[in-house]
């Protein structure tokens, strides 16, 4: 599978102007060769906009903004994960993750388990006990979303259940570039996954993005990384890697399950 990762500074509130962006980007990665592009965390509406205009401009998973990126996808032949603020049925907002297939089929969405800070818990509603592991052109693969990343138990949990690619969405700011630079590498070789972490750059009102969006092979390799300007970066992944990778350092199946509360996964 080849990837390609959008990395570029937010448009804080406005949706059609990051569509648009969006058609660009994917008309891009596809004449690129990608068979899937990957954009930042709360993509569709920037992240730092506030309690009120996350409320008014939080769409269901079949939304009008979910039915443009299907298009976007059908146009283009290309799956997409993107980032938005999800409107449950029960009126609770998440900070979610969609991904849409090549034929426009909504194949995963994953709302943010590990809030950070009061940034997240002013704005939204933590996601439950959900944790899906999906296929994709023949890979499967797991969705988290920026600070899950950080949490050890959230990838491995994703690698016991199968999962060869993460993919994280992700809005990181300074001064936490400690995370683009090595977390996500460790994360990636401790469970012998691809991960792709997808990261704003420049400013959004106080906040200043890191960029170091970055695709990492299960060695923990840095397949492509991005400095602090827009960019689409791409990668090809190859299962083998993931094989080898896991023969190498057989941590899933040495892992004493039973001592963590995981004999059943």
């Amino acid at each position: 599978m080849r990837i390609a990762l959008f990395q570029g500074a937010p448009g804080p509130l406005d949706v059609p102007g990051n569509l648009a962006r969006l058609q660009h980007q994917a008309q891009l990665a596809s004449a690129g060769g990608a068979q899937l592009l990957v954009c930042p965390e709360m993509y569709l509406t920037g992240y730092n906009i506030g309690l009120d205009a996350v409320r008014q401009l939080a769409e269901t998973t079949d939304g009008a903004s979910a039915m443009t990126v299907v298009e976007i996808a059908q146009a283009h032949r290309i799956a997409i994960v993107y980032g938005y603020p999800e409107l449950a049925e029960d009126g609770q907002v998440y900070n979610s993750v969609q991904l849409i297939d090549a034929h426009g089929s909504s194949r995963c969405n994953y709302r943010k388990t590990h809030l950070f800070g009061e940034l997240d818990r002013s704005m939204f509603s933590a996601g439950a006990d959900h944790f899906p592991v999906v296929e994709l052109d023949g890979w499967k693969l797991g969705l988290l979303i920026c600070y899950d990343i950080e949490f050890p138990e959230n990838a491995r949990r994703l690698a016991l259940a199968g999962a060869e690619l993460i993919l994280v969405p992700t809005a990181n700011m300074a001064p936490y570039d400690f995370v683009c630079q090595f977390t996500v590498r460790v994360r990636a070789q401790e469970n012998q996954c691809y991960l792709v972490y997808a990261n704003y750059c420049g400013a959004e009102q106080a906040i200043e993005y890191c960029g170091q969006s970055s695709i990492v092979g299960p060695d923990g390799s840095l397949l492509a990384m991005a400095g602090h300007d827009e960019c689409l970066l791409f990668a090809d992944l190859q299962h083998e890697h993931v094989t080898q990778g896991r023969q190498a350092y057989p941590y899933l199946t040495d892992l004493r399950r039973e001592l963590h509360g995981l004999a059943d996964r």
